[in-house]
């Protein structure tokens, strides 16, 4: 403590611990400020670079003696530690002085940025007031500015603004209406949407609520980079992929056989059947990356659009295969109980917007439009992948079956204690006697239409199983001739 005078008064014993060199507290009575400063510099107790000029030193140090300079200020000791000091006003006209050892959290805080800085994903954090207090380059680069120093301390609203006037974002809709989705998500609890650039390039954002502030990430899914990657990657040849299509057509109806006869059993015996086709459902995977390595030996005797058309062929074949292995385990481990459901708080219009962005081309290309009647606001508490994994199963079967020319609506709505999720097209329907058996593994609905070639039948199966992991309905409206309806109900907070 000092007085008006910038005396000492009074010293804690912890002011001799951080500074060894300097006399006794009861002997620095009575000095000013300026003089414990220059006693500090004077015993080796400040690091080199901090002391170099003392006269520069000693005024930054005063000038926190100085009414509305509240500011903390960090120096570093000789020895390595770095403490911080913050000084107030006190009402007898004197000051008030604390030093503070904050050498472990500036390491971390470091530690932080370093990470940050060399993440792939653009990444920032607010603080509670809304400001960037950690960012990368990359972060910086979305709103036009060159370096992530330029982005610190700016406000959300004014990312926004630069956001509003973007001419690198692709807005797709009025740019009030993009900012006003975006803010949405920014005050949801757990906030997702699709970023585009008019590059080409698509990016899902996600914003979270933190411990002290929120953080947001940008992740690069652009249609571009997973082509190239697939290229790379998986180089297969188009007989290989007929062959394997085959073999799985004939195994899967093998399968569907199986299944139908162990569901007479037991659901036990429904996941012992399915734990032991797991693995050999990934063997014809294995065969067509190995075909692969072959076809790379052929370089130079394909042309580059038989490459480009057998490559796709066989990724969409690997791809179905694998997504059918994926189905196949998560219903294992949901049978099982073992499927561990990580919850948060997720806005479902938001989830069902970002599902709905992934349909728009596939809808588009047939004439279907995609209504969203979808209110922010509607808070569930659920597992993001699984809420996914539901949602695009849906919006994939409607889509799927809806005639060239209809439509598919989504909504949110709240009903007693539970957050209502509605997808409905306007296609042929099933007979309210088939819905039962259409919910069940391996089942076609039979609604098929000249576009549409049907799945394995697993998709309705592992939305139900999900929705009810998660103590939720689901129910299913349907006739024939009226189109098919899904309502899925799961617990509010």
């Amino acid at each position: 403590m000092f007085d008006s005078a910038e005396r000492l008064v009074f010293a804690n014993q912890h002011f001799n611990y951080l500074f060894r060199s300097l006399p006794p507290r009861e002997e620095l009575a009575g000095l000013s400020y300026e003089q414990i400063v220059r006693l500090e510099v004077s015993g080796g107790e400040i690091a080199a670079e901090e002391a170099r000029d003392p006269k520069a030193f000693v005024a930054r140090r005063r000038a926190q003696f100085r009414d509305g300079a509240y500011a903390p200020l960090d120096i570093r000791l000789a020895d390595g530690r770095i403490v911080e000091i913050k000084a107030r006003r006190t009402n007898s006209g004197g000051w008030i002085a604390l030093w503070t050892d904050v050498t472990e959290a500036r390491i971390a805080q470091a530690r932080l940025e370093e990470v940050v800085s060399l993440t792939a994903d653009a990444f920032a954090f607010f603080d509670r007031h809304d400001r960037v207090t950690v960012t990368n380059d990359a972060y910086a680069a979305f709103f036009g500015f060159s370096s992530k120093a330029e982005l610190l301390g700016k406000a959300f609203d004014e990312l926004m603004e630069r956001a509003r006037n973007s001419k690198r974002i692709e807005h797709r809709e009025p740019p009030d209406q993009w900012v006003a989705r975006r803010v949405e998500a920014h005050r949801s609890p757990a906030g997702i949407m699709t970023v585009e650039l008019k590059n080409g390039e698509a990016y899902v954002m996600r914003d979270r609520v933190a411990a002290d502030g929120r953080v947001v990430i940008y992740t690069d899914i652009s249609d571009r980079r997973r082509a190239e990657r697939a290229l790379e990657e998986q180089t297969k040849t188009l007989a290989e992929s007929r062959s394997q299509a085959e073999r799985q057509a004939s195994y899967l109806a093998d399968l569907t056989r199986r299944f139908g006869e162990a569901e007479a059993s037991a659901n036990n015996t429904k996941t012992t059947l399915m734990r032991s086709m797991s693995h050999e459902l990934k063997t014809p995977l294995n065969a067509i990356i190995g075909f692969s390595d072959l076809m790379m030996a052929m370089k130079g005797r394909l042309s580059e659009e038989q490459v480009q058309e057998y490559a796709g062929l066989i990724h969409d074949g690997g791809r179905n295969l694998l997504r059918l292995i994926n189905q196949i385990l998560d219903l294992t481990k949901l049978s099982a109980g073992r499927y561990e459901l990580h919850r948060a708080a997720i806005d479902a219009g938001s989830a069902l917007a970002s599902v709905r962005a992934d349909f728009e081309a596939k809808a588009a290309a047939r004439n279907i439009a995609i209504d969203l009647d979808a209110a922010p606001g509607h808070i569930v508490q659920a597992d993001d992948n699984a809420l996914s994994a539901i949602l695009s199963q849906l919006v994939a079967n409607a889509v799927s079956y809806t005639h060239e020319g209809g439509a598919v609506t989504l909504s949110v709505a709240r009903d007693n204690g539970s957050v209502c999720i509605r997808i409905s097209d306007n296609g042929p329907g099933v007979a309210p006697e088939e819905i039962e058996r259409i919910l069940m593994p391996f089942e076609q609905s039979g609604r098929s239409i000249a576009e549409h070639t049907a799945g394995a039948g697993l998709g309705l199966t592992l939305a139900k199983a999900f929705t009810e992991a998660h103590g939720g309905t689901f129910g299913v409206d349907s006739a024939l001739g009226e189109g098919f309806r899904v309502t899925v109900a799961l617990p509010a907070p």
